[in-house]
């Protein structure tokens, strides 16, 4: 394996160990790394063609998956926001009745 597509291979398992811990700044970082990464691979492209194609194929479900559960950790949040909401509104609504 090229040294360019190992760099990849180790930047993706990266990246799946920072989602699988939450650890969004890391996943930032990592997100940013994988831009260099593919930019590198891209260039190298043309000499082995199959092993970038598995490579970045790789890449692109661990970005999938990522979108994945990034949309659900925005929908819990969004889901935890309007519970406190209504529970604001009842205490309202309990205090002027008391």
């Amino acid at each position: 394996m090229s040294e360019v597509i190992e760099r990849i291979e180790q930047t993706r398992e990266a990246l799946l160990a920072a989602l699988a811990g939450r650890d969004w700044d890391a996943v930032g970082e990592l997100d940013l790394e994988c831009r260099l990464c593919v930019e590198d691979v891209l260039a190298e492209a043309s000499q082995n063609e199959g092993a970038v194609r598995a490579s970045l194929e790789q890449l692109l479900e661990t970005y999938r998956h990522l979108i994945e559960v990034a949309s659900g950790e925005r929908q819990s949040i969004v889901d935890e926001m309007t519970q406190i909401r209504q529970a604001k509104n009842a205490a309202k609504v309990y205090h002027l009745f008391s």
